[in-house]
C-alpha cells in the first residue's frame, strides 16, 4: 500500500546503513576542519586514534554532544507532551546523522525547503519529506514522479499558494505521465510575509484548484509564522498568533473537502514561535499538526537563545546552545584591538556577530568588556579583551543562527564536552550543501 504523509512509517524513517557509511569516508584537505593527522584515514581510523580538540587546528566550527542529545530529547518531550508531530527542517544542518539522530527520537519525517536538498534525503533514504515550499521545475516534478512510482514506501507532501501553480504542477506532472499523485498543503501567507497565499478566500480558490487536478491530492495547510514577526514582543506575538489563527480558520472552511481516509496536516512552526503554533492549533478538530521548528537541535547563543519559546516561559529546561566557534588571536596591532583568524567563511553573523566566551586554559570572557564588532572573510575584530588574549590565544565563540553555520564546513568536530579542560572529540558529522 501507498505510503501518505500522516500514515505509520514502515521502518527507521532513513537508511540507516547509508548513514553509517559516512564514517567509512577517507579524510583529506577537502574537509577544513580535519587536521593533517588525519588525512588519509577514514573517520572512523580517525576516531579510533583519541583525537582532542587542542589536535585540531583554527578557524573552527565544533559542536557539543551532549548538548546535541539535550537538545533533541527536550524538544521530542515537549512536542509529545503537546501532542503534535515533528518534522524538523533539516535545512538548519543538511546532516544525515543529525537527521537520523532526531527521526530515532521520534521525529515524523525531515522538511526540507528545495529539491536538492529532497534529493540528498533521498539518498540516505528519507522516508517521509515535507517540503515547505512549491515545485514548479517540470524537470524537478518528472524526477520526483519516478521517485514516487520507484518507492510506494515514500511519502512526500509539498505546498502550493496560487492557483496558477497548481496549474503549473498539474501540467508537468501530465506530462510525466505521474502515477502516484503527490500530496499538497495550501500554503497561507500573511501581509508582508513571504510565500502563501494572501488570505483565507485565496487559500480556499487554491484548494478547489487542488481537488480538480487529478496529479494532486489536497493534504492541509501550512505556512510559516516566523516570516511576520522578528521578536518576542508583545506586537510580535500578536502578529503571530492573529496568523496562526487564521490558518485555523483555513483549516475548517475545508473542512468535508479532503478525499475519504484523509486526516488533514495542518502545519507551522519554525524555532521561535512553536509554543504558539501548539496554543492555537493544536485543539483543531482532526488536525495531524506538525510542526517544522529546525535551528533548536544546535540552539544558538544569540537569537533564538532571546526568543526560544523555552527561554520565554515554556514550562521546559531550556535549549542549550551546541554550536562553538574557536579562533586563534593572530595580531594585537592596538591595545584594545586583536584580530582573531575566523570570519565569516567560517561562522554566522546574519543574525548577530559571533561572542567571546573564554580563552581555552585563560579567562572567562563572559561578562567582561570584550566584543567582537565586525568580521571581514577571514578575521573577526575583537574589542576590549585587552591582556586577556595575548597573540596565540585560542578563544571560544558563542554563535548565533545555526541555519547559516553549518552551510560553512563539510564535516564538523563533535565534542564530549565543550566545557571540558580537554574535551575529546567523538564524532564527526558530515554535512551536505
Amino acid at each position: 500500500m501507498e505510503q501518505t504523509f500522516t500514515s505509520s512509517a514502515t521502518g527507521p524513517g532513513i537508511a540507516r546503513g547509508a548513514v553509517a557509511a559516512l564514517a567509512d569516508e577517507p579524510l583529506d584537505w577537502r574537509f577544513k576542519a580535519a587536521p593533517p593527522g588525519a588525512w588519509g584515514r577514514t573517520t572512523r581510523e580517525w576516531l579510533a586514534t583519541g583525537p582532542t580538540l587542542s589536535s585540531l587546528g583554527t578557524p573552527l566550527l565544533t559542536l557539543d554532544g551532549a548538548a546535541l542529545d539535550h537538545n533533541i530529547r527536550t524538544m521530542a518531550h515537549w512536542c509529545a507532551k503537546a501532542g503534535v508531530a515533528l518534522a524538523p527542517h533539516g535545512k538548519t544542518t543538511m546532516a544525515p546523522a543529525l537527521w537520523q539522530a532526531q527521526l530515532d527520537a521520534g521525529s515524523h519525517g525531515i522538511t526540507l525547503a528545495n529539491l536538492p536538498q529532497v534529493w540528498i534525503a533521498r539518498a540516505f533514504g528519507v522516508q517521509r519529506v515535507l517540503l515547505a515550499n512549491t515545485l514548479l521545475d517540470p524537470a524537478g516534478l518528472a524526477w520526483l514522479a519516478e521517485e514516487l512510482a520507484a518507492d510506494p514506501d515514500f511519502a512526500f507532501l509539498s505546498w502550493v499558494d496560487s492557483v496558477e501553480s497548481v496549474r503549473l504542477m498539474d501540467e508537468a506532472l501530465r506530462a510525466a505521465g505521474a502515477e502516484r499523485p503527490i500530496e499538497v498543503m495550501v500554503e497561507l501567507g500573511g501581509p508582508g510575509g513571504r510565500t502563501g497565499a494572501r488570505g483565507v478566500d485565496a487559500a480556499v480558490a487554491v484548494a478547489a484548484a487542488v481537488l480538480r487536478a487529478p496529479t494532486l491530492r489536497l493534504a492541509g495547510v501550512g505556512g510559516y509564522e516566523g516570516a511576520l514577526a522578528h521578536d518576542a514582543s508583545a506586537e510580535g506575538l500578536a502578529a503571530v498568533r492573529g496568523y496562526l489563527r487564521e490558518l485555523g480558520e483555513l483549516h475548517g472552511r475545508l473542512a468535508g473537502a479532503y478525499p475519504d481516509g484523509v486526516r488533514p496536516v495542518v502545519s507551522a512552526g519554525g524555532s521561535a514561535y512553536f509554543d504558539l503554533v501548539v496554543e492555537e492549533l493544536a485543539k483543531l478538530p482532526e488536525a495531524f499538526v506538525v510542526l517544522r521548528s529546525g535551528a533548536y537541535i544546535a540552539h544558538d547563543d544569540g537569537f533564538y537563545r532571546g526568543i526560544s519559546p523555552l527561554a520565554r516561559g515554556g514550562g521546559e529546561v531550556p535549549f542549550r546552545g551546541a554550536l562553538h566557534g574557536w579562533a586563534r588571536v593572530v595580531s594585537r596591532p592596538e591595545p584594545q584591538l586583536a584580530l582573531l583568524d575566523a570570519g565569516k567563511r567560517d561562522l554566522p553573523f546574519d543574525e548577530g556577530l559571533p561572542e567571546p566566551q573564554r580563552v581555552r586554559g585563560g579567562a572567562e570572557l563572559t561578562g567582561t568588556a570584550a566584543r567582537i564588532t565586525a568580521l571581514n572573510d577571514q578575521h573577526a575584530f575583537l574589542r576590549d579583551a585587552g591582556d586577556l588574549a595575548p597573540i596565540g590565544a585560542v578563544l571560544r565563540l558563542g554563535v548565533s543562527h545555526p541555519c547559516t553555520a553549518f552551510d560553512k564546513w563539510t564535516a564538523i568536530p563533535v565534542l564530549d564536552d565543550a566545557n571540558a579542560a580537554e574535551p575529546k572529540v567523538t564524532g564527526l558529522v558530515r554535512t551536505f550543501f
